[in-house]
């Protein structure tokens, strides 16, 4: 019976012992997986409803609507393009309306009322106060700002820019290398048998 009682503290012990080991290998599921953990079908899916948003921003788009797209449920749809893209689809879909508002208060002389109803806005003041909030400045502020500031060349990446100067080789490397070397050769011997 003594036996028993020894085998049956060990093996609470030992139980204990395993648990308390693990607790250091079990998954944290409190963190979300990032886009590269989502499945790839998941992830065409989620791109295909972005797409749509993207050409037709001004037009509205709930979840329902995004789910079907996408052509998955609407819990699990508005979960992983959160996961995939980091914001919920409706703050994504706001920004998209307030870039598209933005780029025609600078470039177009619309009055401020056909942006807000052309970029998918119901109410002027909503797009005002939204538009506000996000900014810090008013649509007609906003549109003043970019009128008066002098309109410079964008920026251009560094690559393109080396693209564009790169020199125009017709030969490989190692073959104008060797072209190179053998002009030396032949220059050298020349000096030699003179």
């Amino acid at each position: 019976m003594q036996g028993l009682r020894a085998t049956r503290r060990q093996s609470g012990c030992h139980t204990a012992a395993v648990k308390r080991g693990m607790r250091g290998r079990i998954p944290d599921t409190t963190t979300s997986p990032g886009p590269a953990e989502l499945e790839p079908e998941l992830l065409r899916r989620l791109l295909r409803a972005k797409d749509r948003m993207d050409a037709a921003s001004h037009e509205e788009w709930p979840v329902p609507r995004l789910a079907r797209v996408g052509g998955v449920s609407e819990a699990h749809f508005a979960r992983s393009f959160k996961e995939a893209f980091g914001v919920p689809p409706h703050r994504y879909l706001l920004t998209r309306r307030l870039e598209r508002a933005t780029a025609l208060l600078r470039d177009t002389d619309l009055s401020i009322t056909e942006i807000a109803f052309e970029t998918g806005w119901k109410s002027l003041g909503t797009f005002g106060r939204t538009f506000h909030d996000v900014t810090g400045e008013s649509p007609s502020e906003r549109r003043a700002l970019e009128k008066s500031a002098p309109h410079e060349l964008e920026w251009v990446p560094a690559c393109f820019v080396s693209a564009a100067h790169r020199p125009d080789l017709t030969i490989a490397v190692s073959e104008k290398r060797r072209q190179d070397a053998s002009v030396r050769i032949g220059s050298d011997l020349t000096e030699v048998v003179r």
